[in-house]
């Protein structure tokens, strides 16, 4: 394939385009070899955040890999708008397993080529956050205690959307789902409750952890072919913005990632041995609440009767985030 090179100089933005970059500092997304790993066909609901995630980091892997990946998928959403029986949009090996036990199969997988000398293929295990957080956390953690050779990612969209938006462990407090209703004193989900899935696999001490968002492309792509020079388990737990449950807008999917990110709603981190090694830091910070307004879950905290106290307890986490992992560079609020 011929390529012309080409400047685009962008006015008035924060970021420059794919074009200013030499063909092999580009994003795989903008490659021309790009894998398509899940391609047309799918019926993910426009503006999903989850499908972008997938095939941003499988293209990714299979760019790492030379190929060489099978993909092992959860129950859950990814899992049935890409494969509604006889169709599948997959286009690399990719095995379906239950809701709970997608973290065992993987390992298993792994076992299986080791075992027929091919252990130079690569695996990658997949859920979302309720097949992570919650159904599939014994299998996942069990993974990480035998250190077994699986990439596993967590397609994290805050609750079980698939089902109806239920709560799930990973969903914020405050936030409003099917079973987390904005009534009483204390609307919305509970705070207090759910598990922070990635200081949990740093607590395993495994050799590689990191988060990461839609948001920024060559943040994740780097990640995941990172992942790929480790052996052993590692976890990438990426946010995915849910139009349908967040009751977002579809155009707003990657804004919504860039101010979850820069609210320091989610710190973005790696982390290696259980230590962190490396963080995001925020440039041009921005208030949660500039973060929660675009969500109808949050609407209730908002309008004709607002909440104010519950947005400063979300504010506060966020704060906490910030000061934890240490977010805010010299530079960051200027």
């Amino acid at each position: 394939m011929t390529t012309v090179d080409l400047k685009l100089y962008q006015v008035g933005t924060f970021a420059a385009g794919n074009r200013l970059l030499p063909l092999e500092d580009r994003t795989v997304q903008a490659h021309p070899d790009r894998s398509n790993s899940i391609t047309s066909g799918h019926r993910a609901c426009q503006g999903c955040g989850e499908v972008l995630g997938a095939r941003y980091v499988l293209d990714a892997a299979m760019r790492a890999t030379g190929g060489d990946l099978v993909a092992v998928n959860a129950t859950g959403c990814l899992e049935v708008f890409s494969t509604p029986y006889p169709e599948s949009s997959w286009q690399l090996p990719w095995l379906h397993s239950l809701f709970g036990n997608a973290p065992a199969v993987a390992s298993g997988v792994a076992a299986a080529l080791r075992a027929t000398g091919r252990g130079h293929t690569r695996v990658v295990g997949q859920a979302g956050d309720g097949g992570t957080v919650d159904i599939g956390f014994g299998a996942l953690s069990g993974m990480f205690e035998r250190n077994d050779d699986v990439l596993f990612v967590c397609y994290d969209n805050e609750g079980y959307m698939n089902t109806g938006v239920q709560r799930s462990g990973a969903t914020p407090g405050g936030a409003r789902t099917a079973n987390t209703k904005a009534i009483g004193p204390e609307p919305g989900n509970a705070f207090g409750q759910g598990k922070n899935m990635p200081r949990i696999a740093m607590a395993h001490e495994i050799p590689y952890v990191a988060t990461a968002t839609v948001a920024d492309l060559h943040d994740l792509e780097r990640k995941v072919e990172k992942a790929m020079t480790f052996h052993g388990a590692r976890y990438l737990h990426v946010l995915v913005p849910c139009p349908l449950g967040w009751g977002s807008a579809s155009k707003d999917t990657i804004l919504l990632a860039r101010l979850a990110q820069r609210s320091g709603i989610f710190p973005v981190f790696e982390s290696e041995g259980g230590e962190v090694t490396a963080v995001t830091p925020i440039r041009r910070r921005v208030p949660v609440e500039d973060y929660l307004r675009p969500q109808r879950r949050y609407s209730h905290l908002f309008g004709a009767h607002p909440r104010p106290d519950v947005v400063a307890r979300i504010q506060a986490g966020a704060d906490r985030s910030i000061a934890r992992y240490g977010l805010l560079a010299d530079s960051s609020e200027k």
